[in-house]
């Protein structure tokens, strides 16, 4: 078999960071863990090849080489997902789809060869068995969940590493917490499954093998969801990794608040080289907290609970969501008040979308209020249910809050107030590519000369230069991030006002 693995494209999005990419000549900042695992229980003997489209162009020649496409994407990559589908049946090509997108809606896609929902350690081998056969049939689904004990390392062997800004892995799949508009429990469930210390220090023993020096994203959903096995086993061998492998890697993850309660657990993680958190925070109104029952954020000061995380040495990156019923007019006022005051830089605030059989989607539709199915990018403006508060103050107040946190005053002042607390541990040896040298003068042109925020540029850049010099590269970087996210926001207004009625 020939085997063709694709990746569609991302839209331009405030995840995508693709305008940022631009300053480190990266052209993707991941890349597709998902179908690499995949590619690790195909059969040994098929020849394959990854084609992610976010680094390289899909050309027919590709296509009509492959005995089979296997396609793997989520919502936000519809589009692109449905282009190349289409592509493939133009061209007589087979299809083979699984991954987030297909598994929320495999009615949409009744024109796909065979579709291979839920975890692939459990269906995948079903579809093998049948298609060696010759009785593939087109639809393969399972409620069981995945051991990922069992699960192979990802083929990182197809990637060209050059194109990434990061290198992923996994270490666990579910959450132990079900907020009301999440889906990580309706794919991966409740109870975090997780891999063993062989299997992760195998993952980052083959990057560093391939000559990997970077960031490592452990993309988990909530990393914590069993304090006790990160604690007790895999964070101690982690720090032993490292520090025999002379700290190659910088660590990053998605976490719950509930990790500033826990100080054991933050120097551990700070020890193995964990330098930034994600953190769900979502809403400073206590009332739309119960709302969504985000129960882990609840009866807290989270401004006190993210000052804590961020000076035990982990950079707060947070996502919040406008648009919950208990919303109250003021909540916008409330959001770039509780943003500035906390200082976290990387602040992702998104109109609140109910993603496909969650538990916010079985009571909006029992509701009567939805509307539509959801893009996948909760910052473009749109919304598939109708909100309590008018469309119309949601919007405008959306748009007053991106407008707000991202311009350059509030943003550089946000970078100041955190640089100025931040004490990293710094314990990973500084060296710093080619790229990221040319990106900072890339930033000096592109910001510091030609851009609006010249002004505040200058001033972070000297004060951080004499006053914080070790972090003098993470002034750089924020000042690209926040270029990166003003543009996406203009962006997204233009779309947004060219669609309105004249």
């Amino acid at each position: 078999m020939n085997i063709l693995l694709v990746y569609p494209k991302y839209p331009t999005t405030f995840w995508s960071f693709s305008y940022a990419l631009k300053f480190i000549s990266k052209k993707a900042s991941l890349p597709p863990l998902g179908l690499l695992t995949v590619a690790a229980l195909l059969p040994a003997e098929w020849k394959q090849r990854l084609v992610d489209m976010n680094v390289e162009t899909l050309t027919d020649t590709a296509l009509r080489s492959a005995d089979y496409v296997l396609l793997s994407a989520m919502s936000i990559q519809r589009e692109s997902a449905r282009s190349v589908i289409s592509r493939c049946k133009a061209l007589g090509v087979k299809v083979i789809a699984g991954g987030p997108l297909f598994t929320a809606n495999p009615g949409e896609f009744s024109d796909v060869d065979h579709l291979v929902l839920n975890e692939a350690e459990v269906t995948l081998p079903r579809f093998l068995a049948d298609l060696s056969k010759g009785q593939a049939k087109h639809l393969y689904r399972s409620s069981q969940w995945a051991d990922l004990t069992a699960t192979p390392a990802p083929r990182i062997g197809l990637l060209n590493l050059n194109a990434y800004a990061t290198m992923n892995i996994q270490y666990s799949r579910g959450c132990p917490f079900d907020c009301e508009f999440c889906d990580i429990t309706v794919l991966f469930g409740r109870t975090p499954r997780t891999k063993d210390r062989e299997q992760v220090l195998a993952e980052l023993e083959a990057l560093y093998l391939r000559g990997w020096r970077r960031g490592v994203f452990i993309v988990d959903d909530n990393f914590i969801g069993n304090k006790g096995k990160l604690k007790q086993d895999i964070l101690p061998a982690i720090i032993a990794w490292m520090e025999k492998r002379q700290r190659p890697f910088t660590l990053f993850t998605e976490v719950s608040i509930n990790i500033a309660d826990d100080d054991e657990l933050m120097r551990l993680m700070v020890e193995a080289g964990f330098e930034q958190v994600f953190i769900g925070i979502e809403s400073p109104n206590e009332e739309s907290l119960v709302e969504c029952d985000k129960r882990q954020n609840r009866n807290r000061d989270l401004i006190e609970s993210v000052k804590k995380i961020q000076q035990a040495g982990l950079e707060v990156q947070a996502g919040f969501i406008v648009g919950f019923d208990h919303d109250p007019a003021t909540i916008f006022e409330q959001m770039i008040s509780f943003i500035q005051e906390s200082g976290i830089v990387t602040a992702m605030v998104g109109l609140l979308n109910a993603p496909q059989d969650t538990r916010l989607y079985r009571r909006l539709k029992a509701e009567g209020r939805l509307v539509k199915v959801p893009t996948g990018d909760n910052t473009d403006f749109t919304i598939n249910f109708i909100p309590k508060m008018s469309s119309e103050a949601l919007l405008n107040g959306y748009r007053n809050v991106l407008k707000t946190i991202y311009s350059p005053k509030q943003y550089y002042a946000r970078v100041r107030m955190f640089l100025k607390d931040y004490r990293p541990a710094m314990t990973r040896k500084n060296s710093i590519s080619f790229n990221y040298v040319m990106a900072g003068f890339k930033s000096v042109v592109r910001l510091g000369i030609l851009g609006r925020e010249r002004v505040q540029y200058w001033q972070l850049f000297f004060w951080s230069l004499f006053r914080r010099p070790r972090l003098f590269p993470l002034a750089i970087t924020f000042s690209i991030y926040g270029f990166h996210f003003r543009k996406v926001f203009a962006r997204h207004e233009k779309l947004l006002q060219s669609s309105l009625p004249r």
